[in-house]
């Protein structure tokens, strides 16, 4: 009887075909990445209307949090809080929403939010961040950075790589700049960031674009002035869009509430969807 070998080179193809569809992404599950300070954490009320969610929007739960029996790294409905164990109304919550909204019912949409209340953007420059996690000497501060491992950064990366196992990330949102009003330097803090995320997740820049919202600019508001410097992002960062914070109400002096939160995080789902080549009417 004669027997038939399979040569190295061929059985090597099929065991890489094999662990491929063994692991392979789905296109249809979009993820997006959310990071920045307190208004990505969310300071909303969360309200009954913000209480039911479509199955169609999950969240990578960033965090173990016994108080929602969510364990980190799992995906679950995308219910707020979606950030913290007891943050509140987010930005990311009517992204999602809105993005599932306008999407055909195959497309499951997923975020992943790690931000830090009061923080400087540079404690996600993962080569100076140590020089960053102090910014604030309340132990309230403290305990958020020990919370993503004390480097926030490579937190949202590891949880990125482990949700590109299930979908494609497709892009990312930031809100930060209160503690940076004034800095000219922000859009080129910004962009180091950016390009590092990308590189550590082997994205484009073309496929990936970064979404950045304005900050509070309601009369009284603490840190209106640097919008101005916020748009001069997509100067630094041609595949970077900024969204509009105008007529989103306010907390406080620093802070939207929910109404807020709701009509911005739309307005980020909106550029992205038109980004997708989807105009909503």
């Amino acid at each position: 009887m004669k027997i038939h070998r399979i040569s190295g080179p061929i059985l090597f193809i099929g065991l890489l075909i094999s662990n491929m569809n063994l692991s392979a992404q789905n296109p249809n599950f979009y993820i997006f990445l959310c990071f920045g300070q307190s208004n990505m954490e969310g300071q909303g009320k969360i309200e009954k209307q913000d209480t039911t969610v479509n199955d169609r929007f999950k969240v990578f739960q960033s965090l173990d949090c016994p108080n929602l029996s969510r364990s980190r790294a799992q995906w679950y409905p995308a219910k707020p809080p979606t950030c913290q164990c007891h943050s509140e109304l987010s930005p990311a919550d009517y992204f999602g929403r809105t993005m599932v909204a306008n999407l055909p019912d195959s497309i499951t949409v997923g975020i992943i939010n790690v931000a830090i209340g009061g923080c400087d953007i540079r404690i996600f420059d993962k080569d100076i961040y140590l020089d960053y996690d102090s910014t604030y000497t309340e132990e309230w501060f403290a305990l958020k950075v020990k919370a993503y491992g004390g480097n926030p950064y490579q937190h949202l990366v590891d949880l990125a790589k482990l949700a590109q196992k299930d979908g494609v990330i497709k892009g990312i949102l930031l809100h930060q700049g209160e503690t940076n009003t004034g800095q000219t330097e922000w859009p080129l803090y910004v962009k180091k960031i950016y390009s590092d995320m990308l590189a550590d997740l082997a994205l484009s820049a073309e496929s990936v674009p970064l979404l950045a919202g304005e900050v509070l600019a309601t009369e009284g508001s603490c840190c209106a002035s640097m919008n101005s410097i916020i748009n001069t992002l997509p100067d630094a960062i041609p595949t970077a869009h900024v969204i509009s914070s105008s007529g989103c109400t306010a907390k406080d002096y620093a802070h939207f509430d929910s109404a807020g939160y709701r009509l911005l995080g739309k307005r980020y789902a909106l550029k992205m969807l038109a980004l997708m080549g989807i105009e909503v009417g």
